[in-house]
């Protein structure tokens, strides 16, 4: 059952994402091309997508446990870091730079884009990348300790 509803809410996901022209670079990088041809429709998007999640968790929150799990898995961590802030600080210029996150690719790649497959590869050694520098800085760390 967990696994049908993943796909399914995967899937609406996906569908949001191409039905609002978010999988579009162009219409992206026109958000934040606020000097020439800025298009303010990525706010709207993103301003839907806050309100609906407010609302959810508030309905949601209320029940002892979600429907598919013991437990809610909330974050207890409230610090802002050095890998916080500069991940962000990447993901912000790569969207930027090349128009797709990471939730807008995946749809994408149905388009068979040429451009979708080199993000998502860029996308995927990032994330292999980050994993090795932040075991090699944790091992440093134990080393010295």
């Amino acid at each position: 059952m967990r696994l049908i509803i993943s796909y399914l809410s995967g899937l609406i996901f996906g569908l949001g994402i191409s039905l609002s022209g978010m999988a579009n670079p162009a219409k992206v990088i026109n958000f934040f091309d606020v000097a020439g041809i800025w298009d303010p429709s990525l706010a709207f998007v993103m301003g839907g997508a806050v309100i609906v999640t407010f609302i959810g968790y508030r309905v949601v929150l209320k029940r002892p446990a979600p429907a598919l799990s013991d437990s809610f898995q909330l974050p207890t961590r409230r610090d802002l870091d050095l890998p916080l802030i500069g991940g962000s600080a990447v993901f912000g210029v790569g969207w930027g730079i090349a128009g797709f996150c990471p939730g807008g690719a995946l749809p994408a790649l149905g388009t068979g884009n040429i451009n979708v497959f080199i993000f998502t590869a860029a996308l995927l050694a990032g994330i292999v990348a980050a994993k090795i520098l932040q075991s090699t800085l944790f091992n440093r760390g134990q080393a010295k300790a």
